[in-house]
């Protein structure tokens, strides 16, 4: 059996497709093998941005269609160069969120035509994971802790693996073989919104700026008393939640603070969750996703939870910056393999989803 599937995938931080190869044995993830890139052009990412924090924000049918091609454009670009130099059995595609509402619509929307993906590189595309587990009263979301349990899980060790997306998401691993996990918050959602209005660039690179601020107290205390950050499990989110208007719903004024004092608020505010998120679970914490480069953060986190051993996921042999990418080609590997890989103790579903529609290449 081809040995090789493709994971793609674009976040609620929209900065672009990672696509990256994995090798499968026996039906068993082995290992990540190649990573390619493509960041979105700036007028796509700027629509898709404002789809994500206005839900119902006004768009003709000619226009969404139009982003649907878009997006597939770019997943093909950034999966081509891997399909050049590896047999592809097939590729998990994500697409691109714009809607998640698994409670009063019940459903959620990803751009990105599969069909168009799987015609440019002549392979099944595996697209639309959410649905089939809202659909069975699901959130739909986190996907990746099934990865995460294939990829990290050891007997006999509990372990937590927090992804810092735009939004943070964790999975807790328990040494006795349950699995569980849920959104945390806001992971790098309001920094980069922050940045891009004050700096004009997308990120704070490193977190270099934040470390110039100091701690607003009463922000941080306003945002924290947010009623969702308190729902128990299973619950997900999005930046249509999390962005910088909810901080002007929060606390009236801020906008008025010293602008680096406010990023190293919204940095402490993503760690403090994460280190609240963690702290309830027991064993170390594996670190993945793009908030991985922001050294003020990780180093936050790491000096809140002093007794325990903090690593990204390099020490486990994937890349953080591939994991979910990763994830990815493992769902559509189970799913092609009509495996039933939701976690209903993650996203509240009644019982396992077959998550992931294929789409075939012409023949």
């Amino acid at each position: 059996m081809n040995p090789w599937w493709a994971g793609a995938m674009s976040g609620t931080s929209v900065d672009g497709v990672d696509a990256v190869v994995c090798r499968f044995d026996q039906g068993q993830f082995r290992r990540a093998e190649a990573h390619h890139f493509v960041a979105f052009p700036d007028a796509l990412r700027d629509t898709l941005l404002h789809l994500q924090q206005d839900p119902r924000a006004a768009l003709t049918l000619h226009a969404l269609a139009s982003l649907d091609q878009a997006v597939a454009d770019t997943y093909v670009e950034a999966l081509k160069p891997l399909a050049a130099r590896f047999d592809l059995a097939g590729v998990g595609m994500h697409g691109q969120t714009v809607f998640h509402d698994p409670g009063e619509l019940g459903t959620s929307l990803q751009l990105g035509n599969p069909h168009r993906v799987a015609a440019a590189l002549r392979c099944p595309v595996v697209a639309d994971f959410r649905r089939a587990d809202i659909a069975a009263g699901g959130q739909g979301a986190p996907l990746v802790p099934s990865f995460h349990r294939a990829a990290f899980f050891e007997p006999g060790c509990d372990l937590s693996v927090v992804n810092l997306g735009g939004i943070a998401n964790i999975t807790r691993l328990h040494a006795h073989g349950d699995t569980d996990g849920f959104d945390i918050g806001p992971g790098n959602a309001l920094m980069d919104a922050w940045a891009q209005q004050q700096l004009g660039r997308p990120l704070d690179a490193g977190g270099e700026w934040a470390a110039s601020g100091k701690l607003i107290p009463d922000l941080l205390d306003a945002l924290r008393s947010d009623p969702w950050l308190a729902m128990p499990p299973p619950r997900s989110t999005g930046r249509d939640h999390f962005n910088l208007s909810w901080v002007d719903q929060r606390a009236p004024g801020w906008r008025t603070r010293p602008a680096a004092d406010v990023q190293r608020t919204f940095a402490e505010l993503t760690a403090a969750l994460v280190i609240e998120a963690v702290s309830a679970h027991r064993g170390g914490l594996l670190l993945c996703g793009g908030g991985t480069q922001n050294l003020l953060v990780t180093g936050l986190i790491g000096a809140g939870l002093p007794d325990r051993e903090v690593a990204d996921t390099g020490s486990r042999g994937i890349d953080p910056q591939w994991v979910e990418a990763a994830a990815f080609a493992w769902l559509a590997h189970e799913r092609y393999d009509r495996r039933h890989s939701g976690l209903p103790a993650v996203t509240g579903a009644l019982g396992a989803a077959a998550q992931g529609v294929v789409a075939l290449p012409p023949a």
